[in-house]
């Protein structure tokens, strides 16, 4: 639609923009602009001086209330505004070309709040989903600590049971001996002492396998060959197992060396055929074999282990296998398909957990009906194989090189007690101490020190590699013998390995064997030499 103003605010228009008149169209036709719509006037005055001072302007979707017979009307249009020169040059008049976007704004506007209400349907959407998975996961943390204290209590209970009834056969030994030499039958004593020690060494072994399960036994990491400790071992397992399984042997040629406590892996080994001669009641074969394996990157998370070179050693048997959901639970602590009393359910559990330690990885692979093979996955170490300590004979064990003097190191009195009756019986001087402070004070004297034995976990404010480091540094060369029942810290390098002029045992430890070991530092020549 046109409408035509001249110079004095009259307006003529075209038929197409009689609508937008109304009821007025009969009497506005040259009427003044403000005769037709004074509500309007204040509105549209500084758009047409604009336009009479020759500046074009173009208003899109401007807002206009439009008079009907019916009232007023929200209405949008867009305003095109130009100047009508006389033959004179001067401004004659305008030119207003408009359209009304009524429907265009309305559709765009429909079109905003569409859009807001899907936005505000997406944010409340999300809070519902963000809700529900706060719900779910505030639920999955509750099972899994419900799942966490069953597990806890399953261990707890099986821990108290084993000791207690281990505590019970200690405590029975005891009571009888003090009633057999009360009464003065002390040859019936050494009966009740065999109990009391075998009732000890069961609870030790329970303890072993408790923190190889967690991961927290004290190691001695030695660069091993894997396949002379099996063949080596093999007469051992034969007579473990008995006549009626077949042990087969099947080594790999080249293997790589690995990085292992040596002790640690032969029990881990003989735990397996154990139990896989346990899983063939009427005979049968068992095989250890090893092999190389490399992990390649795109293997590695599904074999839980880090890409690079490992070694596996498989233990095979030919019984009746396993099924998916007893293979999944059966490195769990206490978890045993064997009758009440034949079994702890702690032998795969400790394999699990020396594998994990050693840095690699313990795995099952069984199927029913077809046996079992149960695989430790061990990373290559780069080196050649150590050798073997050697094996001192009894007699042998007993005499200690004469003048030489131990410090002795530990928190519990009842253990310095034996550990320096021992040591005395040798023919050992014995300094004692019961921190890493007193202990230290004596390594920086002048008191004569040939060997140091000392426990890992000390009070007095360093442990007791942190003493025998310190000790070092005014005793270069000095041995030392840690004793411990957990491995509180590293004791070794990067790699692992013990330094020199050192070794480990772990808590509990038989006295003989304790002898053994001292004899065996203090009779060695050392590594400097």
């Amino acid at each position: 639609m046109i409408l035509c103003w001249g110079p004095d605010l009259h307006f003529f228009f075209n038929e197409t923009y009689i609508p937008l008149l109304g009821p007025r169209v009969d009497w506005a036709m040259g009427a003044r602009f403000e005769e037709v719509w004074a509500d309007a006037l204040e509105q549209a005055m500084p758009i047409v001086r604009e336009a009479f001072a020759g500046h074009s302007r173009r208003f899109e979707d401007l807002p206009w209330k439009l008079a009907t017979d019916r009232g007023s009307a929200d209405t949008w249009w867009t305003f095109s505004y130009s100047r009508i020169l006389g033959a004179d040059g001067e401004v004659a008049g305008l030119f207003i070309f408009t359209n009304e976007t009524t429907k265009k704004v309305l559709a765009d506007q429909a079109l905003v709040e569409s859009q807001q209400a899907l936005i505000q349907a997406n944010a409340s959407l999300e809070a519902r989903v963000e809700e529900a998975v706060g719900e779910l996961r505030a639920t999955e943390a509750s099972l899994r600590q419900a799942q966490k204290m069953e597990a806890v209590g399953h261990l707890t209970g099986g821990i108290a049971h084993d000791f207690n009834n281990m505590l019970a056969g200690v405590s029975g030994a005891l009571d009888l001996i003090e009633s057999r030499l009360a009464n003065g039958r002390p040859q019936e004593v050494e009966r009740f002492t065999g109990i009391a020690r075998g009732a000890v060494d069961r609870a030790a072994a329970l303890t072993h396998r408790l923190l190889a399960f967690s991961r927290q036994q004290a190691l001695d990491p030695r660069p091993t060959d894997a396949n002379a400790l099996i063949i080596e071992m093999a007469d051992l397992v034969q007579r473990t197992v008995g006549p009626s399984v077949v042990l087969e042997i099947a080594p790999s040629d080249d293997l790589w060396t690995i990085l292992v406590d040596t002790n640690q892996l032969e029990n881990t080994l003989l735990n397996l055929c154990i139990n896989a001669r346990d899983a063939m009641p009427g005979g049968g074969r068992i095989e250890i074999a090893t092999r190389n394996h490399t992990i390649s990157t795109t293997d590695a998370a599904d074999e839980g282990l880090s890409p690079g070179a490992y070694v596996l050693l498989a233990v095979t048997d030919a019984g009746g296998g396993m099924s998916p959901e007893v293979v999944a639970q059966a490195f769990d602590p206490f978890f045993t398909t064997k009758p009440m009393g034949e079994g702890t359910g702690l032998g795969l559990s400790m394999v699990y957990g020396f594998a994990q330690q050693s840095g690699g990885q313990a795995r099952i692979v069984s199927e029913v009906g077809r046996g079992t093979t149960v695989v430790l996955e061990l990373p290559r170490f780069e080196g050649e194989p150590s050798r073997r300590e050697p094996i001192l004979m009894k007699a042998e064990l007993r005499r200690a090189p004469s003048g030489k003097t131990v410090l002795l190191v530990d928190d519990e009195p009842s253990l310095r007690a034996v550990a320096a009756e021992v040591l005395e019986e040798m023919g050992l001087s014995v300094v004692e101490a019961s921190d890493s402070l007193s202990g230290l004070r004596i390594l920086q004297s002048n008191v004569p020190i040939d060997l140091l034995i000392t426990d890992v976990g000390l009070p007095g404010g360093m442990n007791g590699h942190e003493m025998a480091q310190a000790g070092r540094l005014a005793r270069p060369g000095l041995r030392v013998l840690y004793i411990t029942g957990y491995a509180e810290t590293a004791l070794g390098d990067a790699d692992g390995r013990l330094e020199a002029d050192t070794a480990l045992m772990t808590k509990p430890f038989a006295l003989d064997a304790f002898a053994d070991r001292v004899q065996v530092m203090l009779s060695a020549a050392p590594s400097g030499d």
